[in-house]
C-alpha cells in the first residue's frame, strides 16, 4: 500500500504534530477536525507547499456516516489509507456525580467511538492488502485514573482494551494495532487548568518538565515505521516517567 495517513483531530496540537512528522515521513495525509477547519486547511496547504500532499477534512468521527463519507474522499483524492491514527479526543475535569448522561455519551462517542468507526471504515482496504497499520492515542490516565476525570480515563482505557484486542485479531492479516499513551503534554488542553499547576505538574514529571506535541508524534512515527514492523499490541508510555 501507498503510505497515506488518516490523523483524526489534528488541525492543532497533538494531532497536529502527528501529522507533521509523517508528511516528513513521506506519508500523504488526511487532516481531519470536528470545528477548526480553517487550522485544517492551514496545515495541508503547508504540507503541501513543501513538497507533500494533503487534504483537509471536517468530520465528525463519533459519526460513523461522516467517516464513511470522510474516507470516500480520502479515497478519492489520496487513494487507500495504510496508516490510522486515532488521535481525536475530548477531555475536561468534573465530579463524577456532576457528570450528565449527554456529557457521559459524547465522551464516549469521539474518544472511543471515534476509533471504532475509523477502525471500521479502514480496515476493508487493510484487509484486501493484508498490510496496515493503526495507532490509537490514549492517555496515562487510561492506565492509572485520575480524579475527576472519570469519563476521560473510562474511555480511554477502553482504547487500550481495544488495541490489544485488535491487534490480536488482525495479526494474522498482517496488520498492526498499537497505542500511545502521553503524559501531562503542553498543549491548549491544558489552558483550563488552574495557575500553578502546570509548574506543580512538571515538578511531579521525573523528568522535570511537560511533554510537547513532537514527543507523541515521535512514538507514533515509531510505531508507524518499518522498525516497529514486529511490534503489535503494545502500549507506549510518553510521559516522562509520571507513572513508573
Amino acid at each position: 500500500m501507498e503510505k497515506i495517513a488518516l490523523v483524526t483531530g489534528s488541525s492543532r496540537g497533538i494531532g497536529r504534530a502527528i501529522a507533521l512528522r509523517l508528511a516528513h515521513s513521506g506519508y500523504s495525509l488526511c487532516i481531519n477536525c470536528v470545528e477548526r477547519i480553517g487550522l485544517a486547511r492551514e496545515l495541508a496547504e503547508q504540507i503541501n507547499s513543501a513538497g507533500g500532499r494533503a487534504v483537509a477534512y471536517r468530520a465528525d468521527v463519533s459519526d460513523a456516516s461522516q467517516v464513511a463519507e470522510m474516507l470516500a474522499e480520502v479515497n478519492r483524492s489520496l487513494g487507500s489509507v495504510s496508516l490510522l491514527v486515532n488521535n481525536a479526543g475530548i477531555a475536561g475535569q468534573m465530579l463524577f456525580q456532576d457528570i450528565t448522561q449527554e456529557q457521559w455519551r459524547r465522551y464516549l462517542g469521539v474518544n472511543l467511538d471515534g476509533a471504532f468507526n475509523c477502525c471500521q471504515a479502514v480496515l476493508p482496504d487493510m484487509l484486501h492488502e493484508k498490510s496496515g497499520c493503526i495507532v490509537n492515542v490514549s492517555s496515562i490516565w487510561g492506565l492509572r485514573g485520575a480524579s475527576c476525570e472519570v469519563a476521560y480515563s473510562c474511555s480511554k482505557a477502553a482504547l487500550v482494551g481495544l488495541t490489544r484486542s485488535l491487534a490480536m485479531e488482525l495479526a494474522p492479516s498482517g496488520i498492526r494495532v498499537n497505542c500511545v499513551c502521553p503524559g501531562v503534554i503542553d498543549t491548549d488542553m491544558l489552558s483550563s487548568l488552574p495557575d500553578g499547576t502546570l509548574d506543580e505538574l512538571a515538578q511531579q514529571t521525573p523528568m522535570g518538565r511537560l511533554g510537547t506535541p513532537e514527543d507523541i508524534a515521535g512514538a507514533v512515527a515509531y510505531f508507524a515505521s518499518e522498525e516497529a514492523g514486529f511490534v503489535t499490541g503494545q502500549v507506549i508510555c510518553a510521559d516522562g516517567g509520571f507513572i513508573v
